[in-house]
């Protein structure tokens, strides 16, 4: 059997005005482990000595890795200088990569236990953390005033994210070039936050995170971050993306889930629909925006055929839907899908769409006669969006009435104009309570509030109502021309109507 070549390692060195650190810090570097390292990276964030000098005179070194020194002419910051040494490092095809402090504050002599357990697959990073020794930091000369700061902002990152690190302020890491590719960390901040940041991806993506104890080193260099401004913008991060996954805010630097995690009976537009499916009789079904099936699933097994029709596809969307179509509505529906359908759902679909009413028409030509469509569209007059827009607070979120992938917004009276304008008659419209249990969970304060509500949606649907939902029936009203039943659209259709055809 074939041994699986051994991964290629690299370190990255990010330094900033540590020409008296520089040198010292890389030849701590163990003899025995640098026959192993393929590359080392040295960055050099514009400083203002001879930073770049030091690096050029150890890579030339006798016996020393291959090593590139490299000058940014202009200073990218801490998060910026990495982000250049990641985007380096996987253009030369390393694997792993470790980030090294050129001031020496963390210990080279561990580059081994560092890469040991990527090498082992046992996770996709590695943190040196000072805090796993008990005492350890304080007697490696660490002020008490960071010390504290680092275990009160490490305690609260942990509950907030539902981790258990001992340390997120290590700037000592190891990580697999393969994860970080997957991460979009071209997105992060170009600040010291950086590191937070990246912590918080990983957990995002399920990524593995295995911790090594590490020594402290505190000597005389130049420390330039400004600790209160890191407390702040750490804790910002966390909270955002604590807000991001409950669909407030865009927060640009985590990855927005392609399809969405539908719920039975959890209240919201795509229960509200698949009750009012329940009633209906089994049937031929066009799902507009099907994303991963789930929502086909459950009309699959109340006996309808379902033909589900997405711009991406998710993975099993295939499986959970009858017929699937590769397609974009904003191009209108797709020539092959088909007709004769008894329902069409559009969940959320036509607030994405810059000519809605182009769309509804259409799929008023694939519905056989007497055919139901049941849509849903985010409530822009409900109270959060009105209270935003008053306060002068007007932005987008990941989801919900904000979404920012919205191009159209509607109000109840909008969407009767709207659905009308494309041919239809209005059979029922409902409106939905605002979702608390997203936002709160299954506890006693989120059934309260969204049984309030419900209770207030009832009284005032265009205040209160977070979504509404319609359930509607292409116009066909007919008259009566010589004696017989003619269609509405059928006159209209037609270019002339003869003399004597004229209704008597």
């Amino acid at each position: 059997m074939k041994e699986s070549p051994s991964p290629r390692i690299g370190i990255l060195v990010v330094a900033y005005n540590a020409e008296t650190t520089l040198e010292k810090t890389l030849d701590r570097i163990p003899e025995d482990f640098r026959s192993r390292i393929d590359e080392v990276l040295i960055l050099d964030d514009a400083s203002h000595d001879a930073t770049f000098t030091a690096g050029c005179r150890w890579s030339q070194a006798e016996g020393m890795p291959r090593t590139v020194v490299m000058r940014h002419t202009k200073n990218l910051g801490y998060g910026g200088n990495q982000k250049a040494g990641y985007a380096l490092a996987a253009e030369h095809g390393l694997d792993i990569v470790v980030l090294l402090h050129g001031d020496g504050q963390y210990a080279p002599e561990l580059l081994p236990e560092m890469v040991a357990p990527i090498e082992r697959g046992e996770c996709e990073a590695v943190f040196g953390s000072r805090m796993m020794t008990s005492g350890s930091a304080l007697k490696g000369g660490m002020p008490m005033y960071k010390w504290l700061g680092n275990r009160v902002l490490t305690r609260l990152e942990n509950g907030l994210l539902g981790s258990g690190l001992t340390e997120f302020h290590s700037g000592y890491r190891a990580y697999s070039v393969a994860a970080l590719k997957q991460l979009p960390i071209d997105r992060n901040t170009d600040a010291f936050d950086f590191d937070t940041q990246i912590i918080v991806q990983l957990l995002n993506a399920g990524m593995r995170i295995k911790e090594i104890p590490v020594p402290t080193y505190y000597g005389d260099e130049i420390c330039y971050v400004n600790g209160m401004k890191y407390a702040k913008d750490v804790v910002k991060d966390v909270l955002e993306y604590r807000l991001a996954v409950k669909g407030f805010g865009t927060c640009p630097w985590i990855p927005k889930p392609v399809d969405y995690a539908f719920k039975e009976g959890d209240g919201s537009s795509h229960a509200v629909i698949l009750e009012k499916m329940r009633r209906l009789p089994p049937g031929r079904v066009l799902d507009l925006g099907c994303s991963g099936g789930l929502f086909a699933e459950r009309l699959e097994s109340l006996g309808h055929e379902v033909t589900g029709v997405d711009y991406v596809e998710v993975p099993g969307v295939r499986e959970r839907c009858t017929h699937f179509h590769l397609a974009n509505l904003e191009e209108g529906l797709p020539a092959d899908i088909g007709t004769g359908f008894d329902y069409v759902v559009a969940g959320d679909v036509i607030e994405h769409l810059s000519r809605p009413e182009r769309v509804l028409a259409e799929v008023a030509g694939v519905l056989r006669p007497g055919g139901r469509v049941l849509l849903s569209v985010p409530n822009f007059s409900h109270w959060y969006s009105r209270l935003r827009v008053a306060v002068g607070a007007f932005g987008y979120d990941r989801r919900g009435i904000l979404d920012e992938t919205h191009l159209r917004f509607f109000t109840r009276a909008s969407l009767r104009r709207t659905v009308r304008a494309a041919g239809y008659d209005v059979l029922d419209l409902a409106s939905t309570g605002a979702p608390f249990w997203s936002l709160l969970g299954r506890g006693p304060l989120a059934a309260v509030l969204g049984g309030m509500s419900r209770l207030l949606t009832r009284i005032r649907p265009t205040l209160f109502g977070y979504q509404h939902v319609a359930l509607l029936t292409p116009h066909a009203a007919e008259t009566i021309i010589a004696g017989e039943h003619v269609d509405v659209q059928d006159i209209l259709n037609r270019q002339y109507v003869p003399a004597d055809r004229v209704g008597v």
